[in-house]
């Protein structure tokens, strides 16, 4: 078994939410700085992504930002750490998903909701056998878990999938979950 080495983090770009979805962002960036952890996300400098690289930044963490080119002046990109700016969406997902050997998914919108089923998803196919984790203090994930339990309960995905459903309230737990979860393809 390999150590993970990056983690991508999927989250919101918006500064007019909760200061509590801000901090717990910083937060996570520290962490996966203290543990050695490159950061890669959608390049933002705005919102949750803004703050978790800044954090992991100052905390003297690795990271890498993946922006499509159209988002440059919305998302406002946070230059002071290493970027790649691709053409369109779907190039930066697959980059990030290239890049990246586990996911944490901290609250967000549509986009992050999106991202992360389509890792879910690709995951239930066998596609990879990355680990994620969803994470939040206030229970903002936990909608999305009800929704699995349905989907699951209606035998439309297995009962077995649940062990890759995460959810944590800390980031210490849900990199902890991460590397209790880490399984190489093909070895």
């Amino acid at each position: 078994m390999s150590k993970i080495k990056s983690v991508c983090v999927y989250c919101g770009a918006s500064d007019a939410v909760q200061p509590g979805y801000l901090r717990l962002a910083e937060e996570l960036g520290r962490e996966l700085a203290k543990h050695d952890l490159r950061l890669v996300y959608g390049g933002g400098g705005v919102g949750l992504m803004g703050a978790c690289a800044r954090a992991a930044h100052e905390s003297a963490g690795d990271v890498l930002g993946i922006m499509p080119r159209f988002l440059l002046d919305k998302e406002m990109i946070y230059d002071e750490v290493e970027h790649r700016i691709v053409e369109n969406m779907h190039i930066r997902k697959q980059m990030m998903f290239d890049e990246s050997d586990a996911f944490i998914v901290l609250p967000g919108g549509i986009g992050t909701l999106e991202e992360a089923v389509e890792i879910l998803s690709w995951a239930r196919l066998g596609l990879h056998a990355k680990p994620m984790a969803f994470l939040d203090e206030d229970g903002f994930w936990s909608p999305f878990f009800e929704l699995m339990d349905h989907i699951i309960d209606g035998k439309f995905t297995p009962e077995n999938f649940r062990a890759s459903l995460v959810h944590c309230d800390t980031p210490k737990d849900a990199i902890e979950a991460l590397l209790q979860r880490h399984i190489v393809l093909g070895e």
